[in-house]
């Protein structure tokens, strides 16, 4: 400590390493109770449900995403909204998208053709809800329930909010991330990922 006193050079660096940690600390706290808050606890209704998108092969959504649209047909058949939206593109090479693949489960699984609409766009979260919102506008709805894994809750939440809706998040505990391993390491990128967002934007 006595060294750090006597160099001034020393010193700064010290408090930006502090103030470093200290940010990444605050963003992880941030992450980790957005994550165990569920907004559908103390909202009935919202104009619509909105499905983060992942990964999908050849039309059959992967362990993680089936479990956010059945945590999305869940809230529909609780009546919690009307419509849902599923968004997201698709990798080169894929014959169909992440919106149009989370369409047809959910219409597999009882949630009727009419109340689905596919958003096929997006290669990242901020573009899927950046489509998602104009659509919503357009039709004059607002108020969304967003359905992804608990950690990206602080993170989509504020992006949507910031394109302008009122945002909800009502997270899915059953997707493939079902280890204390593979949470641990959502937590992990997220915090960061929550971080880059209030710094740089979408």
């Amino acid at each position: 400590m006595r060294l750090i006193r006597r160099h001034p050079l020393l010193a700064a660096l010290a408090a930006l390493l502090f103030a470093v940690v200290g940010v990444v600390v605050v963003s992880g706290v941030v992450v980790w109770r957005a994550a165990h808050r569920d907004d559908a606890s103390r909202v009935d209704h919202a104009d619509a449900i909105v499905v983060l998108g992942a990964a999908q092969y050849d039309g059959e959504p992967s362990p993680v995403f089936a479990g956010r649209l059945d945590h999305a047909a869940l809230l529909w058949e609780q009546d919690r909204a009307d419509l849902v939206l599923t968004v997201g593109g698709k990798q080169p090479g894929d014959r169909t998208t992440e919106a149009d693949a989370g369409r047809d489960y959910l219409i597999r699984h009882g949630v009727p053709a009419d109340a689905v609409v596919a958003l096929p766009v997006g290669s990242s979260t901020w573009e899927s809800l950046e489509a998602a919102a104009a659509h919503l506008q357009a039709h004059d709805l607002r108020s969304v329930f967003l359905v992804s894994d608990p950690w990206h809750n602080a993170r989509v939440k504020a992006m949507a909010s910031d394109l302008g809706l009122d945002a909800y998040a009502s997270a899915t505990w059953r997707s493939g991330a079902t280890t204390e391993e593979a949470r641990g390491q959502g937590y992990l990128r997220e915090t960061f990922a929550y971080l880059r967002y209030l710094i740089f934007g979408g």
